[in-house]
């Protein structure tokens, strides 16, 4: 009986490629690889013709599915390929670590434990390869490989594994050069720490030689041990086993789940925070399927991603980037170009020194794109089952890449793809992001970015807890939501988001508990938050087809108190009450607007009115109102030439003044630029403005200012670099007529129409 442990990194293509032709040599009995015990009942479903990686093994504990931990493989992970060469032999698999049902209960008593003294931490999954990251504040946990990196004359250990292990051809002695390194090194780093190694760390490496010694008990002739390169010692050199069975005796436990989820390079990077990941994935995918050349390839894919986006880049910056790398890779004596020569490279010729383009070169081929695919048959939880069904009848494959997708509410399949992604939202699975109509397409247009991400599969499974389809969960989930908000404002927003995901159920108990708060909310801008949603409600309700008869009553009766109490709320406001309350109003502004509704309007204008007259009330509240009533008709600019000009005389405050201005000027350059009187005004006040007064109202009118448009602002500072002479001339006043400029025009245009002289 004799046992070969190999060690690997993980997610590394020359380590696979090494491990396989170590396989073929040893021809082993059984194959043990690092990874959850738990994965063994799953590894047959490895070999699925539908199993496509990248994919991860999720272990989670049923009663509180976020305490998940997930276990990725690439196809050039050394791990799968190890999978796939035993599947392909009829070889026994299995895994060797600390069961998650162990490492979960130990996560759960340390959160415990640090209750008593700090707050708890929020997130409890972890992202586990074979080399998951457990105390990361212990020196232990840092990256012993860069004290060989450095004596290498490497600047990260990243580059030196790459350079050692990965990129070379000549696999025959890799193992026992692996095992003499890291030997050397454990002793060289416990040494210097003079501790203990972590407590985590010492039960995996207990639990992994446990499970070795009871396969080398069955009677195996030849195994072979798959793992990460760090464990390489500690498993040929093995304490007693009294000295492990001691150690894991009486560990907390929990019942837990596994199944497999797709996985994408994303998540493979450093990028992601996963422990055990790889900063260039999609780097090594290529390395992995090219066994020759693999710079001219890599850069053709470059120049076609380049091409893609409209670069011209032909076939001779390919072989000129070529030969740039190869050259370069000679003089830092390396035997073939490398990615940073290939990068160099590739900036130096394609893109002239450029940087910017980089970043896609680095998002979708070195890190790439890849979205893996599990196999149907693959245990789910019903929730999950509900929705790869959906997406399959409304074809909407996930992703990985970030996609646009743009729907029209009028068709079918298009609005019941619109109810699925806010459905979705409403269980905390964004995977549709940023979702709203479609500016100048009407109300029957939404566009959505769609980006399928691995925790969706967790959140899902969350989920599950209110119910086994998408629609039943997602009403669920609502319902207990509205229960627990106090805000109307937020009960209106729940409210509205389940019109959009087409929750009949879930929006009436919302209501019902909307009204109940409106009707014991006693300030009127509590209730002015819950105008904007409800208005959206009913003027979309129609277009959903969704019956919102109650809305109407209820908004009826929000406004009513609103119309009366606004006055009131306005008094007294310090500038940041004020600045609130100009957001309020200018919400229940356009949620009227939304609302169509004269009798409403007409109310609405006369408490407008009442806010404008009033000298007490803060600049930017009175400002906003004139600006709204002049907006709507129900003041003319001759009225609001007069008002802005009382707002400006010298016997206000010139902060008041300058806080009218902004509230009447806010986001709205326009008005300013082509109101010939108005910028006069303007002009006038700010100019005989002392300079120490000036200097004092410069913050809120620059505020004001930098509202507008850019555009806006530079037609403005060219008109006052005309300077205050020409504002009165006629070239400066669109709607002025020059009658010598258009005489002088008559005799061309006779010449043109083909006129006599005289007629």
């Amino acid at each position: 009986m004799s046992t070969h442990v190999f060690g690997v990194r993980h997610h590394g293509p020359g380590s696979a490629r090494s491990l396989l032709d170590a396989l073929e040599r040893l021809a082993p009995d059984i194959v043990l690889i690092e990874g959850p015990p738990e994965g063994d009942a799953l590894v047959a479903l490895a070999g699925h013709a539908q199993m496509r990686p990248p994919v991860a093994m999720l272990v989670y504990a049923p009663d509180d599915p976020s305490d998940a931990s997930y276990y990725p493989f690439a196809r050039f992970s050394p791990e799968w390929q190890a999978i796939h060469y035993a599947l392909g032999r009829d070889l026994p698999i299995r895994f060797m670590d600390l069961p998650l049902a162990n490492r979960i209960a130990l996560r759960r008593r340390e959160r415990e434990e640090a209750s008593e003294h700090t707050a708890p931490d929020a997130s409890s999954a972890e992202d586990d390869g074979a080399e998951p990251s457990a105390e990361p504040a212990e020196p232990w946990r840092g990256d012993p490989l860069a004290l060989i990196a450095q004596a290498a004359g490497y600047e990260d250990s990243e580059r030196w594994w790459e350079h050692m292990v990965e990129e070379r051809r000549d696999t025959e002695s890799l193992f026992d050069g692996i095992r003499t390194v890291m030997t050397a090194l454990r002793e060289q780093v416990e040494g210097e720490l003079a501790q203990d190694p972590p407590i985590l760390e010492r039960y995996r490496e207990a639990a992994m030689r446990k499970i070795l010694r009871a396969t080398e008990k069955e009677g195996f002739a030849r195994i072979a041990v798959v793992c990460g390169a760090w464990h390489v010692p500690a498993l040929e050199q093995r304490p007693k086993q009294s000295e492990d069975n001691r150690l894991l005796k009486g560990l907390p436990k929990v019942k837990t789940t596994a199944t497999w989820v797709p996985w994408t390079y994303g998540r493979l990077s450093y990028h992601s925070g996963y422990g055990a990941g790889i900063g260039s994935p999609g780097w090594y995918d290529h390395l992995w399927s090219r066994s020759g050349d693999v710079a001219t390839p890599w850069l053709i894919k470059v120049a076609q991603a380049f091409r893609a986006e409209g670069l011209d880049i032909s076939s001779a910056h390919v072989i000129e980037s070529v030969r740039l790398a190869e050259t370069l890779a000679a003089m830092r004596a390396r035997p073939l170009p490398s990615l940073a020569e290939l990068n160099d490279a590739t900036q130096t010729v394609m893109l002239f020194g450029e940087s910017a383009p980089m970043q896609l070169i680095h998002a979708r081929l070195i890190v790439g794109e890849r979205l893996g695919q599990v196999p149907e048959s693959t245990p789910a939880t019903p929730l999950q089952e509900d929705l790869r069904a959906q997406q399959r009848r409304l074809r909407l494959k996930p992703s990985a890449s970030d996609q646009s997708l743009v729907l029209d509410l009028r068709k079918p399949n298009d609005l019941a793809r619109s109810h699925l992604l806010h459905r979705l939202r409403l269980l905390d699975v964004p995977w549709g992001r940023n979702g709203g109509r479609e500016a100048g397409k009407g109300t029957f247009k939404e566009s959505w970015r769609l980006k399928w991400e691995p925790d969706f599969e967790v959140a899902l499974i969350e989920a599950g807890r209110w119910g086994n389809s998408i629609a039943q969960a997602a009403t669920t989930a609502v319902v207990q939501e509205a229960r627990r908000r106090e805000d109307i404002g937020q009960l209106a927003a729940l409210a509205r988001q389940a019109l959009l995901a087409d929750l009949g159920e879930a929006i009436e108990p919302v209501i019902e508990q909307l009204q109940a708060r409106a009707a014991l909310a006693a300030d009127v801008l509590v209730l002015m938050q819950a105008v904007p949603e409800l208005a959206r409600l009913a003027r979309y309700g129609d277009v959903r087809k969704t019956a919102l008869e109650r809305v109407d009553t209820l908004l009826d009766g929000l406004l009513a108190r609103i119309f009366i109490g606004l006055p009131n709320a306005c008094s007294g406001l310090n500038e940041e009450a004020a600045e609130t309350l100009f957001e309020h109003i200018q919400g229940v502004h356009e949620g009227l607007r939304l609302l169509d509704d004269t009798r409403l309007q007409a109310q609405w204008q006369h408490t407008l009115s009442q806010l404008a007259d009033t000298q007490s009330l803060q600049g930017i509240i009175r400002g906003r109102c004139c600006r709204l009533l002049l907006d709507t008709g129900a003041m003319d600019e001759e009225d609001a030439a007069r008002q802005l000009g009382l707002a400006l005389s010298r016997g206000n405050v010139p902060g008041q003044s300058a806080a009218w201005l902004d509230g009447f000027l806010r986001d709205s350059g326009q008005l300013l630029i082509h109101d010939h009187a108005l910028w006069q005004l303007v002009d006038q006040w700010v100019c005989q403005l002392p300079e120490e007064t000036f200097m004092q109202v410069i913050p809120l009118l620059r505020r004001t200012f930098s509202s507008f448009e850019t555009a806006e602002r530079r037609q403005m500072g060219e008109r006052v670099k005309r300077g205050p002479v020409a504002l009165g001339s006629t070239h400066d006043h669109p709607g002025a007529f020059d009658r010598a400029r258009a005489e002088a025009t008559l005799p061309l245009l006779s010449r043109l129409l083909g006129l006599e002289d005289g007629e």
